[in-house]
């Protein structure tokens, strides 16, 4: 690690409590009345749960509202697309969902911007290059997050996780957490192709 991107850390790791602290202080009502209502379209559990990966392939888990209906049979709900309700739909687009992330962001098993932690079953799916997004910390939001979210192919999405690595610093971040913010509003890129979020991500397409 380099000495800059050591001080960069640092500074980062400071940010990240102090944002996450103040974020879950102040949008205390909002996650309170995100799990009343969860709770009351969607059932219990209101969190969802799930390991990912995080910083050099650590796994942790993740902390989310849960958005989906439970897998039923009889109900015909099996598939994405059928558990997603509309009511889901909204805390998807609006980033509802992701806020109980924050504690992931305060405990440092995320940062407020990085890679978003995806699937575990991914990690030996990934070229070498493209493994390089587990060098730092997964985010909340990240710069494939405001370069089209959902709307972009994996190839890119991930080629944009890569770059972040590669260029991170404290303006990027901030430049990043800006343009996330305007994404939220206009709910840019929730969705990809014939899919309620993004297709599967089935491995690389080209020897590496």
């Amino acid at each position: 690690m380099s000495t800059q991107h050591g001080q960069y850390d640092v500074a980062k790791r400071c940010i990240d409590i102090l944002g996450a602290a103040v974020g879950l202080v102040v949008l205390s009502p909002v996650i309170a009345a995100t799990a009343v209502v969860v709770r009351v379209k969607l059932g219990s559990p209101v969190m969802f749960v799930q390991e990912r990966p995080g910083r050099n392939g650590k796994v942790f888990e993740l902390y989310k509202f849960r958005s989906m209906l439970d897998i039923d049979i009889s109900k015909g709900l099996i598939a994405d697309e059928d558990r997603l309700t509309s009511f889901g739909k909204i805390l998807r687009s609006t980033s509802l969902d992701e806020l109980p992330s924050l504690v992931n962001v305060l405990k440092g098993d995320m940062s407020l911007v990085g890679p978003r932690p995806l699937l575990v079953e991914y990690l030996d799916r990934y070229s070498s290059e493209q493994s390089r997004r587990h060098e730092v910390k997964p985010g909340v939001t990240g710069l494939a997050q405001v370069r089209g979210r959902n709307a972009i192919e994996w190839d890119e999405k991930l080629a944009l996780d890569v770059e972040y690595v590669v260029s991170r610093c404290l303006l990027l971040d901030i430049k990043i957490l800006w343009e996330t913010a305007r994404a939220v509003a206009i709910r840019e890129g929730i969705t990809h192709d014939g899919h309620v979020t993004m297709n599967k991500f089935e491995g690389n397409t080209c020897a590496n």
